[in-house]
């Protein structure tokens, strides 16, 4: 691993020097002269003094540079039976087209679009078209209800917000206008105005009785000849390219502001070093645009380097079958796919032989990437059995943007351990501390932190919260960015990401803040207490159960309470939170100082091994919980 080697020494004995080298391969319309400023810790700024333009970068370019009828975007949706593809030059239009419509509604650098679309192409043009103004863009998952949408638009206070008139699932259509109209409601903060794209199967057109932001048809603007497209502006490395909102332990969500140089650089590097992948090549992260992946993988990074990325409307069964990824990988002659585990599991689950599999040509697949959740050693040793490809596990953050640990295709390739995420990538100083913050013996389970300053591409704060970004993230150990997760480090340098250290449940590879759901749970008035665990399953890596005490003198049965809680929790987070299991039950064991014991709760269900804490205020609530947990082992 000597490649490997020199550049992770590089990039941590002399982070200036190795980011300057990977910052030449940014178009900038003036070179930064300071690469790291590290004059406020623990408050540390990439490029301060460059300036440049992310959509520049991304698109324009590429056309420069020759690749202006390559293909940049593929779009495949089963879910509308429809698919289109946009070459650099054909992207570069209509992102520029749908700058001038932003402008028109008043948008200027620095203002917030919040973008609440399904995946589809707009999606991906109006993120663009955000980053070629200055704009900074907010991709609100299309799945969330309308509470934590109006929890998002409180947050960013956007001037405009983009939305579809529906979104498609395979269970049918989704209308997101009623969702965002009751958002508003919901919402301290009022945007000017509601660009809506219009889709085939649910037209809904623009009202002008509804109260609020005054609404426009997509299509109308994008075509109307009085509104001209826009150039590039130039902004500041400094200045920030999007919040991405994430669960946070308290119930709120957290604004993650991502900057434009820093990412821009990171994202360009880890292409070429991490995934193999350049100009040319076509890249499809299975992923949606209102996760970090989507936003790293799907929109920009393949971009940067000029290759082509896939965007799919689809899930990975029943769109129509288990195949549906080859189908896609085949079809479009895919290079590389990066997806989560989950992804796989349903797959396996479905067509355990891969059957499917065996009708699609997928000589072009060099390598699948998974992330958002611990990668099994069954689901690894599946995939590569019926790929028989490479198949890597890599591991980060929405915090972080890119990974922090990963099996470095393009600087070097390493030999794969089953259940580790294989070395951490240079830029990321990885110690694994004890509780008093020291690093650990090789082998040692401990918390997984960072050492400051985090490279370029990692969160420069939270939005309009920098208390809450040092308290979250840079309080537990001086010096160090805490990850969350715990671990440990074999003897080679491996590094093996065991799971969550906090409260923050991992559904699908989608992170669900425990407090947050119980917030909803005990809105409903028979529930006197609850918490919320996330167990194990074998296709979502984890669920949520729900175990609550009802208020004395309840007269309402148990069932009733838990199909009511149920729904809540439906509709006030979404889908994506819908409880496992709900259980009534007298008490909800404790420590000393009041603090409900999760951790062995979620040991009780996952392995039926009863630990009792030394911190207990009674074991005899805990113990009483063990027929109640033990059904799930």
């Amino acid at each position: 691993m000597k490649a490997y080697r020199e550049a992770y020494q590089h990039s941590l004995a002399d982070p200036r020097s190795f980011w300057s080298a990977a910052a030449e391969g940014i178009s900038w319309f003036k070179k930064p002269s300071t690469i790291l400023d590290d004059s406020r810790p623990p408050f540390y700024r990439w490029f301060t003094d460059g300036t440049l333009n992310t959509c520049f970068n991304a698109l324009d370019r590429q056309v420069a540079r020759g690749r202006a009828d390559q293909l940049a975007l593929i779009y495949d949706s089963p879910l509308a039976d429809t698919r289109r593809e946009f070459s650099f030059a054909e992207l570069t239009e209509q992102a520029a087209k749908c700058a001038g419509v932003l402008r028109a509604l008043g948008v200027v650098a620095g203002d917030r679009v919040l973008i609440y679309l399904p995946m589809i192409p707009e999606a991906v043009i109006a993120m663009l078209a955000c980053a070629r103004i200055g704009a900074v863009h907010s991709v609100v998952f299309g799945g969330f209800a309308s509470a934590e949408l109006a929890a998002r638009i409180s947050d960013a206070q956007p001037k405009v917000i983009i939305s579809a008139s529906c979104g498609i699932e395979p269970r049918g259509i989704v209308e997101y206008q009623p969702l965002i109209r009751a958002a508003l409601k919901r919402s301290g903060h009022q945007p000017d105005h509601h660009l809506i794209v219009a889709r085939p199967q649910l037209v809904v057109p623009p009202s002008a009785e509804q109260p609020g932001p005054v609404e426009h048809d997509w299509k109308q603007l994008m075509t109307s000849s009085a509104i001209q497209p826009t150039e590039c502006v130039e902004v500041r490395g400094t200045d920030p390219l999007y919040i991405l909102y994430t669960s946070g332990t308290t119930g709120k969500p957290k604004g993650i502001v991502r900057d434009n140089g820093g990412h821009a650089v990171a994202l360009h590097w880890s292409m070429g070093n991490v995934f193999g992948i350049g100009a040319g090549d076509v890249f499809w992260a299975a992923s949606d645009v209102g996760w970090v992946v989507g936003h790293s993988y799907i929109v920009y990074a393949p971009l940067l380097v000029g290759a082509t990325t896939v965007l799919y409307e689809g899930k990975p069964i029943a769109t129509p079958d288990a195949g549906a990824f080859w189908r896609v990988a085949a079809e479009h002659r895919v290079n590389a796919l990066f997806t989560a585990p989950t992804a796989i599991r349903a797959i396996k689950k479905e067509d355990p032989d891969a059957a499917l599999r065996r009708g699609h040509d997928l000589s072009q697949l060099r390598a699948l990437f998974l992330a958002g959740e611990r990668l099994d050693p069954d689901t690894y040793h599946w995939a590569s059995d019926h790929l028989g490809i490479p198949v890597l596990d890599n591991w980060w953050q929405t915090e972080t943007g890119w990974p922090i640990a990963a099996n470095l295709r393009g600087l070097e390739p390493m030999p794969v351990k089953a259940g580790s995420a294989t070395v951490p990538v240079p830029g990321y100083d990885v110690q694994v501390l004890d509780e008093l913050g020291k690093p650990v013996a090789a082998g040692v389970e401990g918390s997984i932190a960072i050492r400051l300053p985090l490279p370029p591409g990692a969160l420069t704060t939270l939005w309009g919260s920098e208390q809450r970004f040092l308290d979250s993230y840079l309080s537990a150990f001086d010096g160090y960015y805490l990850t969350g997760d715990g671990g440990y480090f074999d003897s080679e340098g491996y590094l093996f990401v065991l799971g969550r250290t906090d409260d923050v449940l991992n559904v699908a590879g989608h992170r669900l803040s425990s407090g947050q759901i119980e917030a909803v749970i005990a809105s409903h008035p028979a529930v006197a207490e609850c918490a919320v665990i996330g167990v194990h399953d074998p296709i979502k890596g984890q669920v949520p159960f729900a175990l609550l005490v009802t208020k004395a003198g309840v007269s309402t049965s148990a069932a009733d309470v838990g199909v009511a809680v149920r729904q809540l929790v439906r509709e006030q987070i979404g889908p994506i939170a819908s409880l496992a299991r709900v259980e009534v039950v007298a008490a909800l064991p404790k420590t000393r100082s009041g603090k409900i014991v999760r951790k062995a709760m979620r040991e009780l269900a996952d392995t039926g091994r009863l630990v009792v804490p030394s911190t207990i205020e009674d074991a005899s609530v805990l113990e009483a919980l063990r027929d109640t947990l033990a059904p799930l082992t």
